[in-house]
């Protein structure tokens, strides 16, 4: 003991010294982001590495508290979404002057679609052939807009369908794409996942929208398969690639009922491009979209503050490179190599260190490691695709015999495909066929006779 009858331990003093040294980092966005799953797996990666204290703002101080009161930070995590109040952020970091993760003026600029195309040329990233119609009123008349029916005409650029129009407003995701005549016309819809739907087609809507402000585009085929970036910083970069909303509008989903996404390899142009991202918009964590067309890469659409969903390798990296920024930024006397074994792997057992170079999507930089892997080869064998369409029926049944019958050949698997291709087995189906069909054309039977004796 010591202070006579104050009574504190030296171990009360040390852990209070131990709280002091640490770095505080502010995490001021609304509950619903901080206590997102890919939130949460970040922060707790960081709280046990022992450098941080982690400290949540908090829907009520952001909102109803004035910015004196607020907490003070060395670092801070702000981004907008529903209900933010940017400026006021902005007066906080002004106040306090932390270290910001993603800037905050900058994010001014994602709210609208014009801003974030003009700030993607200025910096040289390619973005898709467009052209802007700015009305100061809904269904103003404009000169320099013309509508025919298979093209658009904006100040003298002619875009023919299809085309994809946007309002310039980032929030508003109800984005349309127009067809030709000579395909049978109509437009798709394309929104935010609603349930298993990502878009809708209307095969009587031919004119484009007159109510507001829009971005025209040129239509570029991707191959059915839009590709998601996440940069944490200007060094490292995940991509994912995803079945595109253009396609059918049905989104693919695993057993769990999450979307289904695939890993994929950046190029050393793409690479560069998610750093000017990075460098162009201020935001060290940030998603946006790539198109790949016809061997080149476009920007479309820049999300700011972005995780990826259900990947530990991400976390941990994500982790690990927002760790070194802490330390640089606030603590560059510390050393900021990533150990050998990460805090929160320590009862796991002993493996060699992958080393963010190892994250399949593309990293830019070695992070504290000699050499740098990556792949440079991908061999495949493919075999044509010419061959007979199948003559297919697909139906939805809910008839217990025929359900049955379905159990009774995969081994009592609900969620199991199930092919039916012997004679017993096709005979089953025929005597269950048979009995749920009412003998109303004895015809029938014999033709369907004739089709499962030919099977």
């Amino acid at each position: 003991m010591r202070g006579g009858d104050r009574g504190v331990s030296l171990d009360d003093e040390e852990n209070e010294n131990a709280q002091q040294s640490m770095i505080k980092i502010g995490v001021c966005v609304m509950e619903k982001k901080s206590s997102s799953a890919p939130m949460a797996q970040i922060l707790d990666r960081l709280k046990a590495f022992g450098e941080f204290e982690i400290i949540c703002f908090g829907d009520k101080i952001i909102l109803e508290e004035s910015i004196e009161n607020w907490p003070i930070c060395d670092c801070l995590i702000a981004f907008y979404s529903s209900g933010y109040p940017l400026a006021k952020v902005e007066k906080y970091a002004a106040l306090q002057k932390p270290f910001l993760v993603n800037k905050l003026e900058q994010q001014h600029l994602l709210h609208d679609r014009r801003k974030v195309y003009q700030r993607l040329e200025d910096f040289g990233i390619p973005v898709p052939n467009y052209a802007l119609v700015n009305r100061e009123f809904p269904y103003q008349e404009l000169e320099h807009f013309v509508e025919q029916e298979d093209f658009v005409e904006v100040n003298g650029k002619r875009f023919w369908k299809p085309f994809v129009e946007k309002p310039i407003d980032g929030d508003n995701h109800s984005i349309m794409i127009y067809y030709p005549s000579s395909a049978g016309g109509g437009m798709k819809e394309l929104f935010r996942k609603v349930g298993n739907r990502s878009s809708e087609f209307h095969p009587d809507v031919r004119s484009v929208r007159r109510e507001g402000s829009y971005i025209y585009e040129e239509f570029m085929p991707t191959g059915g398969t839009d590709v998601k970036v996440y940069t944490v910083g200007p060094e490292y970069a995940h991509a994912e690639a995803r079945k595109s909303p253009v396609v059918d509008g049905v989104v693919m989903r695993n057993l769990d009922g999450k979307e289904v996404r695939y890993p994929v390899l950046l190029t050393p142009a793409e690479k560069q491009m998610a750093r000017e991202v990075y460098v162009a918009f201020g935001q060290a964590v940030c998603g946006f979209d790539l198109l790949r067309c016809e061997r080149k890469s476009y920007v479309c659409d820049v999300n700011g503050w972005s995780f990826v969903k259900n990947s530990y390798k991400y976390y941990d990296d994500a982790a690990c490179v927002l760790r070194k920024m802490f330390l640089d930024a606030k603590a560059p006397h510390l050393s900021s190599t990533i150990p050998p074994t990460l805090p929160w792997k320590v009862n796991e057992p002993l493996q060699p260190s992958e080393g963010l170079t190892r994250q399949g999507s593309g990293i830019i930089g070695t992070f504290g490691h000699d050499r740098a892997e990556e792949l440079r080869c991908v061999i495949a064998v493919v075999r044509h695709g010419d061959r007979t369409p199948k003559q297919k029926v697909k139906l939805k049944i809910t008839e217990e015999k025929l359900l049955n019958l379905m159990l009774k050949y995969n081994g009592g698997k609900p969620r199991t495909e199930t092919k039916l291709k012997s004679a017993i087995q096709l005979q089953d189906l025929l005597d269950a066929t048979r009995l749920l069909v009412p003998r109303k054309n004895c015809s029938h039977y014999g033709m369907l006779d004739n089709i499962l004796a030919q099977l």
